[in-house]
């Protein structure tokens, strides 16, 4: 297989590993204020409490290989989205400092606080990363020199904002779910009805998303024409999407986590496909665009990270397999818990 293809294809598992992982912790941070006292607060934010700082770590590989592999791509898109990611940096860090400040004094209103920046820092990233995933469908003002020539306010349009609440809509729905395995009791029986609101208001918004795309946004079907074999992952996202209400009124959550993996994927997946060969799309001229040929490192360098990434990922996914394993099952608090 051609290195670059390979590494095109590396960092979309990269990322779609990511979004599995850290979205369901998002979904349960989303969704946290909608837990009612402090003992239901304190299981969700331990339901995920062992697990999410592993889960943000595919992010930072994911950034780690696009800087080696793609060096150009990494420059301009963070010189493009400086302030999108000084917004997202500060999200990420309260919410770990929410984590970890909340349980550390009695006071109602020092627990609320945290809890407003833990819920609010959530869904803050989850919108910025379905923003930046409507900006790469729609392309960007790139010149020539590879250098953005817009500024913060040209992220923002109707399409990237609608991209960003279905991310925020996707994540809720993955972390009720997730939080659904987790508890029992009368807070299982709550989150239960949580399901059902969060994935009628994220089909709500995918119905309205697709539709919009295939209207406005023509660029992001051309390649279905090249890879028709692409719409039988069309279909099989549909088929997750499908499966999600029809597990959950079983009462088969793990079928209804995995269906919500799947659609999570596939739509990853889409994604990947919708942007080939591209990586950033330059909407001043399509010449302009940063591609998986023309923004690479060296053949060299690719082939070296190829070695690498054959020998770490399969510790990383022992590893990441292992602490999943071992905090399975219900959640308990306890004297260290959050």
């Amino acid at each position: 297989m051609d290195l670059n293809l390979l590494w095109f294809i590396l960092l979309g598992v990269l990322l779609t590993g990511y979004a599995i992982l850290d979205g369901f912790d998002l979904g349960v941070g989303i969704m946290h204020l909608t837990s009612r006292g402090d003992k239901a607060r304190r299981i969700c934010l331990n339901s995920i409490g062992p697990l999410w700082d592993g889960n943000e770590v595919w992010l930072i590989t994911f950034g780690g290989a696009l800087f080696a592999a793609f060096p150009d791509v990494y420059a301009t898109v963070f010189s493009g989205f400086y302030t999108a990611f000084m917004l997202l940096l500060f999200a990420l860090i309260f919410r770990a400092v929410s984590m970890e400040f909340r349980s550390k004094r009695e006071s109602g209103l020092w627990r609320g606080v945290w809890d407003v920046s833990f819920s609010l820092a959530s869904a803050v990233v989850a919108l910025l990363f379905g923003v930046a995933v409507g900006n790469a469908i729609l392309g960007m003002p790139i010149g020539a020199d590879m250098e953005y020539q817009g500024d913060f306010w040209d992220l923002i349009s109707p399409y990237t904002v609608l991209v960003g609440l279905l991310t925020v809509s996707l994540f809720a729905m993955h972390g009720s779910i997730f939080l659904f395995l987790k508890t029992e009791g009368d807070l299982q029986k709550r989150i239960q009805r949580q399901m059902w609101r969060t994935f009628g208001l994220f089909l709500v918004l995918y119905m309205f998303t697709t539709i919009y795309t295939l209207t406005n946004v023509p660029a992001a079907t051309g390649n279905f024409e090249e890879f028709g074999w692409a719409w039988a992952v069309v279909a099989l996202n549909v088929l997750a999407i499908a499966n999600i209400p029809r597990a959950i009124f079983l009462n088969k959550p793990l079928y209804a986590f995995l269906s919500s993996c799947a659609t999570i994927a596939a739509l990853n997946f889409l994604f990947g496909v919708a942007l080939y060969p591209n990586l950033v799309v330059s909407s001043l001229d399509p010449a302009y665009s940063l591609t998986i040929f023309n923004a690479s490192s060296s053949t060299k360098t690719l082939g070296i990270m190829a070695l690498i990434a054959a020998v770490g990922m399969p510790f990383v996914l022992a590893y990441t397999a292992a602490i999943y394993w071992t905090f399975r099952g219900k959640v308990d608090l306890g004297e260290h818990s959050y």
